[in-house]
């Protein structure tokens, strides 16, 4: 009996702990990268909420060459929203209802996801919602994005050492970026896609080069401009002076972010081939690094002629949020 017992009290704790699994569960979510299914009625979404819905999620992307949204919509009824189409990675569902709610939750029906909600009893207050916590809701699922494109191609990394010997900085580099070019201080990454090329570029610059708020975005263009001349030609065209610039029309945009858990800046603009037609987005950040007084500077830019660029942009801006500070790039002395 004794032995009968406890064979009991064993499978009872098994079906217990496989009732947990089943209620635990989640299928792996769906979807492309950069996608959003917007769970709406109809006539929500052909009126004013359906419009705010669209400026606010589909507002054209920062520092591309052409408009691009910043995410591409799915608009869907609630009776479709079943299934495996409970399964997207990113949802927004958004109806008339007598709460007033505008909020998100995590891993709802698939993991891993997010399903923003937003609810109120008129059109106009589901639209001062929308307003309200458009800017916590595009960063949520802008993250989420950063997160599922950085999980893709962790799947298969370069293992080159470069940055870590050059910079003692590390990043998760796909296996199809390889290193085109390297001097004392600066490191040229790139792969090839269908039209053109993508392109990482990494240096360092010192500690109080942007020391003046009121200088800072001419001494970014300034900085790029001198690191294009001396390491980036364009073509060889005879007579002319080729190199990557930033362009000249449009100021780039600047903010303050962090990376790392260190403070940076984060700057979004056009580069263009000085005295040569050529011209696409970069993306740069500046990274404080006090330890070794000095700032790491990671770009990345994309060569893709009639081509979309938002998700190349994608890409490049999840490879250089992986950066890692693995040592000083000087051991103090002894």
């Amino acid at each position: 009996m004794r032995y009968l017992g406890t064979l009991l009290a064993l499978l009872i704790l098994f079906t217990a702990c496989e009732e947990k699994k089943k209620k635990t569960y989640k299928p792996a979510s769906l979807g492309s990268i950069n996608s959003l299914s917007v769970v709406m009625e109809n006539h929500l979404w052909e009126s004013a909420v359906g419009d705010s819905v669209r400026a606010i999620f589909a507002a054209p992307a920062i520092g591309l060459t052409w408009e691009e949204p910043v995410f591409n919509i799915e608009h869907m009824p609630q009776r479709v929203f079943t299934g495996t189409t409970r399964h997207r990675r990113a949802v927004l569902f958004v109806s008339i209802d007598s709460a007033d709610v505008a909020h998100y939750k995590k891993d709802v029906y698939a993991r891993p996801q997010i399903v923003a909600v937003v609810k109120a009893p008129t059109k106009d207050q589901l639209i001062e919602n929308l307003k309200e916590e458009a800017g916590t809701l595009v960063a949520a699922f802008k993250q989420q994005e950063i997160e599922e494109t950085q999980n893709r191609f962790r799947r298969s990394l370069n293992k080159s050492t470069v940055l870590q010997d050059k910079f003692g900085v590390s990043l998760d580099l796909p296996l199809i970026y390889k290193v085109g070019k390297e001097e004392e201080n600066f490191v040229w990454i790139d792969r090839e896609i269908q039209k053109g090329t993508m392109n990482i570029l990494a240096y360092t610059m010192p500690a109080d080069h942007f020391d003046n708020d009121t200088t800072l975005v001419k001494d970014i263009v300034k900085m790029r401009d001198s690191i294009g001349k001396m390491y980036v030609p364009g073509p060889d065209i005879p007579g002319k002076t080729t190199y990557l610039s930033t362009e000249k029309a449009f100021a780039p945009y600047v903010f303050t972010t962090q990376i790392s858990g260190r403070d940076a800046l984060e700057v979004r603009g056009i580069w263009e081939i000085e005295n040569y037609p050529m011209a696409g987005p970069f993306l740069t950040y500046i990274v404080d690094d006090p330890e070794n007084d000095r700032k790491i500077v990671l770009e990345g830019f994309t060569f893709a002629p009639s081509t979309n660029k938002r998700d190349y942009m994608f890409e490049l801006e999840a490879i250089l949020k992986t950066l890692e500070f693995n040592k000083p790039k000087t051991e103090p002395a002894p």
